[in-house]
């Protein structure tokens, strides 16, 4: 098997497809069925991220490529064998290649995928697992209503037990030592994006200038001001899957970041010979790449600075955990933490969201302050 990406020439109604994965025989001749599940799975199905790209092209390469290596049929679904060609696999990656147990749960979901998409298409006649209920952990005070079918849920009998690693945040000691350390005002007005609003890179490498106004000058009367995230109003914003949203940003931090606009982007503004939408510029007055990557090497190295190892998605973890916290510990806001949550951070399902419940009940006993005032109180000693 090989794996190729395709350049520009790939072309699908109309529009250019670069990086997009291709999967070949040895023949060189292609893989049909996979290739197909790519359309319909990364341009046309739920996902529609270039982000999930490269983990949907590599899984099924890896499952291919066994399923070649060892002469056997993938639509073979009735071997007559006690393990699937799926189960084979899987205990094919945990035994012999030691891979992780997070690496093969995400490869198997996408073999999982194409499955379910071949039976639609009529390629098999069934599918080579089944679902069965497992019992699942209840969860705590207000989510109880949220688990529908008493404790039980349907889980493909082929995965192994999701890992239950939690993400990683920061403190708040650990935000004042990362910001303390970060000397460049455009890296530190970056960050403190992504410490307010829960955005992921690419949100914060595309977010407009035109989305920064005068908090005093606004029509919004409310503490929180209301901000549209829209990929398609000719702002060059970029979300994942092309989705609108809506969040909510301060007044002070909106403030904060007007006031950035009008001091100290336009050093960066003026080495360019045109003007440029995104609100951060690098040091050559231009925008970021539109996937964000260049920010992780730039908080990672702050966070060096700072005796850290930190990323950028951790930033939007850190907002994630110590909102849901500040939230639940002020009932009177009258939301719904996690419903909150869920649409600040642009979550499709609100079981994504859970895991930062899960971060908040391991942090019950902590004496934990509200988030947004620690950053204000943070904002005003700098």
């Amino acid at each position: 098997m090989k794996l190729v990406w395709a350049t520009e020439d790939l072309v699908i109604a109309g529009q250019p497809y670069p990086g997009f994965p291709i999967l070949l025989w040895n023949s060189m001749e292609s893989c049909i069925p996979a290739n197909q599940f790519f359309r319909h799975y990364l341009l046309r199905g739920a996902i529609r991220s270039k982000r999930s790209w490269p983990s949907t092209g590599r899984a099924l390469y890896d499952f291919f490529s066994f399923i070649e290596a060892h002469d056997l049929d993938w639509h073979d679904v009735d071997r007559g064998e006690a393990k699937s060609l799926v189960a084979a696999y899987r205990d094919y990656c945990l035994d012999s290649c030691k891979l992780a147990p997070s690496t093969t749960y995400q490869r198997l979901h996408y073999i999982c995928e194409f499955y379910e998409f071949s039976l639609n298409q009529g390629w098999v006649k069934r599918l080579p697992f089944t679902y069965e209920e497992r019992l699942v952990k209840r969860q705590r005070g207000f989510l109880m209503h949220l688990d529908a079918r008493g404790g039980k849920a349907m889980v493909n009998d082929v995965m192994p037990r999701k890992p239950k690693a939690l993400p990683k945040f920061l403190s708040m000691v650990e935000v004042k030592a990362l910001l303390a350390a970060t000397e460049n005002p455009h890296h530190r007005m970056m960050m403190r994006l992504a410490l307010y609003t829960g955005l992921r890179r690419e949100e914060i490498a595309t977010f407009p200038l035109a989305y920064v106004f005068d908090p005093d000058k606004s029509e919004q009367r409310a503490r929180n001001l209301r901000i549209c995230l829209d990929p398609f109003d000719g702002s060059g914003m970029a979300t994942k899957g092309s989705k609108p949203r809506e969040i909510r940003v301060s007044r002070k931090f909106m403030a904060e970041l007007y006031r950035y606009v009008t001091k100290v982007r336009g050093e960066r503004a003026s080495l360019s010979k045109t003007l440029q939408r995104a609100l951060f510029l690098n040091q050559f007055g231009e925008p970021y790449s539109a996937d964000g990557k260049s920010l992780n090497r730039i908080i990672s190295e702050a966070g060096k600075q700072a005796g850290l190892k930190v990323h950028t998605h951790m930033l939007r973890h850190t907002y994630a955990t110590h909102t849901l916290v500040s939230l639940q510990r002020n009932p009177e806001s009258g939301l719904e933490p996690l419903v909150y949550l869920q649409r600040q951070l642009g979550h499709s399902s609100i079981q994504t969201t859970m895991v930062y419940l899960h971060l908040v009940n391991e942090m019950a006993d902590q004496a934990v302050l509200a988030y947004d005032d620690e950053l204000n109180a943070l904002a005003g000693a700098a």
